[in-house]
Protein backbone atom coordinates (compact mmCIF):
# COMPACT_ATOMS: atom_id res chain seq x y z
CA UNK A 1 0.00 0.00 0.00
CA UNK A 2 2.22 2.75 -1.26
CA UNK A 3 0.15 5.29 -2.71
CA UNK A 4 -2.82 6.35 -0.84
CA UNK A 5 -6.09 4.26 -1.21
CA UNK A 6 -8.49 6.08 0.74
CA UNK A 7 -9.42 9.81 1.56
CA UNK A 8 -11.13 10.49 4.77
CA UNK A 9 -13.01 13.62 5.54
CA UNK A 10 -13.79 15.07 8.80
CA UNK A 11 -16.73 17.71 8.41
CA UNK A 12 -15.28 20.82 7.93
CA UNK A 13 -11.57 20.00 7.55
CA UNK A 14 -9.41 19.06 4.66
CA UNK A 15 -9.18 15.81 2.90
CA UNK A 16 -6.86 13.50 4.52
CA UNK A 17 -5.44 10.53 2.33
CA UNK A 18 -2.00 10.00 3.93
CA UNK A 19 -2.05 7.53 6.69
CA UNK A 20 -0.45 8.87 10.17
CA UNK A 21 0.99 5.22 10.24
CA UNK A 22 0.66 1.60 8.70
CA UNK A 23 1.14 -0.97 11.64
CA UNK A 24 1.00 -3.62 8.94
CA UNK A 25 0.33 -4.01 4.93
CA UNK A 26 -3.08 -4.53 5.23
CA UNK A 27 -3.61 -1.69 8.03
CA UNK A 28 -3.57 2.24 8.22
CA UNK A 29 -3.93 4.55 11.15
CA UNK A 30 -5.21 8.21 10.60
CA UNK A 31 -5.17 10.51 13.13
CA UNK A 32 -7.96 13.18 12.75
CA UNK A 33 -7.44 16.74 13.28
CA UNK A 34 -8.02 18.34 16.58
CA UNK A 35 -8.57 21.88 15.78
CA UNK A 36 -12.34 22.70 16.08
CA UNK A 37 -14.62 20.03 16.63
CA UNK A 38 -16.73 17.88 14.15
CA UNK A 39 -19.27 14.84 14.38
CA UNK A 40 -19.35 13.03 10.82
CA UNK A 41 -16.04 11.79 8.80
CA UNK A 42 -16.55 10.31 5.36
CA UNK A 43 -14.50 7.74 4.40
CA UNK A 44 -13.86 7.05 0.50
CA UNK A 45 -12.24 4.53 -1.82
CA UNK A 46 -9.54 7.18 -3.50
CA UNK A 47 -10.39 7.36 -7.76
CA UNK A 48 -8.78 4.43 -9.48
CA UNK A 49 -8.27 2.57 -6.20
CA UNK A 50 -9.46 -1.29 -6.28
CA UNK A 51 -9.44 -3.77 -3.24
CA UNK A 52 -8.33 -6.96 -4.04
CA UNK A 53 -11.46 -9.95 -5.30
CA UNK A 54 -13.20 -10.74 -1.82
CA UNK A 55 -11.96 -7.97 0.60
CA UNK A 56 -13.49 -4.97 1.99
CA UNK A 57 -11.90 -2.25 3.99
CA UNK A 58 -12.91 -2.42 7.52
CA UNK A 59 -13.41 0.79 9.28
CA UNK A 60 -12.40 1.24 12.94
CA UNK A 61 -12.42 4.43 15.42
CA UNK A 62 -10.79 4.71 18.67
CA UNK A 63 -9.70 7.42 21.03
CA UNK A 64 -6.20 8.53 21.61
CA UNK A 65 -5.27 6.84 24.75
CA UNK A 66 -3.77 8.95 27.28
CA UNK A 67 -0.71 6.58 28.55
CA UNK A 68 1.13 6.19 25.29
CA UNK A 69 2.23 3.26 26.02
CA UNK A 70 -0.96 1.56 25.97
CA UNK A 71 -2.83 0.85 22.90
CA UNK A 72 -6.29 2.20 21.63
CA UNK A 73 -9.53 0.54 22.12
CA UNK A 74 -10.72 0.70 18.87
CA UNK A 75 -14.77 0.02 17.72
CA UNK A 76 -16.12 -1.13 14.37
CA UNK A 77 -17.98 1.26 12.40
CA UNK A 78 -18.52 -0.11 9.47
CA UNK A 79 -16.62 -0.81 5.94
CA UNK A 80 -16.69 0.03 2.29
CA UNK A 81 -15.50 -1.68 -0.52
CA UNK A 82 -16.91 -2.72 -4.20
CA UNK A 83 -20.84 -1.74 -4.79
CA UNK A 84 -20.08 0.66 -1.47
CA UNK A 85 -16.95 2.79 -2.08
CA UNK A 86 -17.82 5.45 0.62
CA UNK A 87 -19.64 5.81 3.76
CA UNK A 88 -20.61 8.46 6.08
CA UNK A 89 -20.13 7.52 10.03
CA UNK A 90 -20.92 9.67 12.78
CA UNK A 91 -17.95 9.82 15.58
CA UNK A 92 -19.74 11.04 18.71
CA UNK A 93 -20.39 14.39 20.23
CA UNK A 94 -17.84 17.54 19.30
CA UNK A 95 -17.65 17.58 23.51
CA UNK A 96 -15.41 14.56 23.47
CA UNK A 97 -13.04 15.57 20.19
CA UNK A 98 -11.83 18.68 22.27
CA UNK A 99 -10.81 16.69 24.89
CA UNK A 100 -8.98 13.49 23.04
CA UNK A 101 -7.70 13.00 19.49
CA UNK A 102 -9.54 10.47 17.47
CA UNK A 103 -7.95 8.30 15.32
CA UNK A 104 -9.65 6.02 12.55
CA UNK A 105 -7.63 2.68 11.67
CA UNK A 106 -9.02 0.91 8.09
CA UNK A 107 -7.98 -2.80 7.65
CA UNK A 108 -8.05 -4.42 4.34
CA UNK A 109 -9.47 -8.03 5.77
CA UNK A 110 -11.43 -10.93 3.87
CA UNK A 111 -15.43 -9.83 3.28
CA UNK A 112 -15.97 -13.06 5.09
CA UNK A 113 -15.08 -12.01 8.24
CA UNK A 114 -16.74 -8.29 7.61
CA UNK A 115 -20.14 -9.27 6.56
CA UNK A 116 -20.81 -11.15 10.41
CA UNK A 117 -19.28 -7.38 12.04
CA UNK A 118 -22.14 -5.35 9.49
CA UNK A 119 -24.86 -7.50 10.83
CA UNK A 120 -24.02 -7.03 14.13
CA UNK A 121 -23.94 -3.26 13.73
CA UNK A 122 -27.26 -3.36 11.78
CA UNK A 123 -28.42 -5.87 14.43
CA UNK A 124 -27.26 -3.25 17.59
CA UNK A 125 -28.71 -0.14 15.64
CA UNK A 126 -32.13 -1.81 15.11
CA UNK A 127 -32.05 -3.15 18.83
CA UNK A 128 -31.43 0.61 20.03
CA UNK A 129 -34.22 1.92 17.60
CA UNK A 130 -36.83 -0.48 19.09
CA UNK A 131 -35.68 -0.60 22.55
CA UNK A 132 -38.41 1.67 24.49
CA UNK A 133 -38.90 4.50 22.67
CA UNK A 134 -35.15 5.24 21.86
CA UNK A 135 -35.72 5.62 17.93
CA UNK A 136 -36.10 8.59 16.04
CA UNK A 137 -40.19 8.99 15.70
CA UNK A 138 -40.83 8.90 11.88
CA UNK A 139 -42.33 11.90 9.94
CA UNK A 140 -45.60 11.34 10.16
CA UNK A 141 -45.45 11.16 14.02
CA UNK A 142 -42.93 14.24 14.09
CA UNK A 143 -45.55 16.30 12.06
CA UNK A 144 -48.79 15.65 14.10
CA UNK A 145 -46.91 17.05 16.83
CA UNK A 146 -45.90 20.70 15.53
CA UNK A 147 -49.58 20.50 13.82
CA UNK A 148 -50.62 19.48 17.56
CA UNK A 149 -48.33 21.81 19.05
CA UNK A 150 -49.43 24.89 17.10
CA UNK A 151 -53.53 23.48 17.68
CA UNK A 152 -52.85 24.12 21.20
CA UNK A 153 -51.20 27.25 21.18
CA UNK A 154 -54.08 28.61 18.45
CA UNK A 155 -57.03 27.61 19.76
CA UNK A 156 -56.44 30.31 23.18
CA UNK A 157 -56.81 32.64 20.63
CA UNK A 158 -59.83 31.13 18.54
CA UNK A 159 -63.06 33.14 18.58
CA UNK A 160 -66.39 33.53 16.63
CA UNK A 161 -67.03 35.51 13.52
CA UNK A 162 -70.21 35.73 11.13
CA UNK A 163 -73.75 35.24 11.17
CA UNK A 164 -73.11 30.79 11.14
CA UNK A 165 -70.43 31.58 14.39
CA UNK A 166 -67.21 30.21 12.48
CA UNK A 167 -64.15 29.80 14.71
CA UNK A 168 -61.77 32.07 13.46
CA UNK A 169 -57.71 32.59 14.46
CA UNK A 170 -55.87 35.44 14.02
CA UNK A 171 -53.26 35.29 11.74
CA UNK A 172 -51.09 37.61 14.19
CA UNK A 173 -51.81 34.40 16.83
CA UNK A 174 -50.26 32.02 14.15
CA UNK A 175 -47.31 34.70 13.86
CA UNK A 176 -46.83 34.65 17.20
CA UNK A 177 -46.88 30.95 17.86
CA UNK A 178 -44.65 30.30 15.04
CA UNK A 179 -41.87 32.76 16.54
CA UNK A 180 -41.77 30.35 19.72
CA UNK A 181 -41.78 27.44 17.97
CA UNK A 182 -38.74 28.80 16.23
CA UNK A 183 -37.10 29.78 19.04
CA UNK A 184 -38.00 26.10 21.09
CA UNK A 185 -36.64 24.41 18.36
CA UNK A 186 -33.42 26.52 18.50
CA UNK A 187 -33.04 25.94 21.92
CA UNK A 188 -33.69 22.95 21.83
CA UNK A 189 -34.09 20.63 18.69
CA UNK A 190 -35.08 17.43 20.27
CA UNK A 191 -38.33 18.46 21.78
CA UNK A 192 -40.47 17.20 19.23
CA UNK A 193 -38.28 13.71 19.78
CA UNK A 194 -40.19 13.33 22.52
CA UNK A 195 -43.65 11.96 24.06
CA UNK A 196 -45.81 15.53 24.47
CA UNK A 197 -48.15 15.48 27.15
Amino acid sequence: MSSPLFGLLPAGHPLLTDPSSTPSPTSLLYSLPTSKPFSHLTVFLLPGVDLPSDTAAAIYLASQPSDPSSAPNFKFLGAIGPGKESAVFSVGSSQSQQQQALIVGISVEPAGEVAPKLQELAANKANKGSGGGAGQPSTVVLAQRIIQNAFNFLTSFSGTAGPGGVEVVPLKAFEEWWKKFEGRVRTDPSFLERQQD
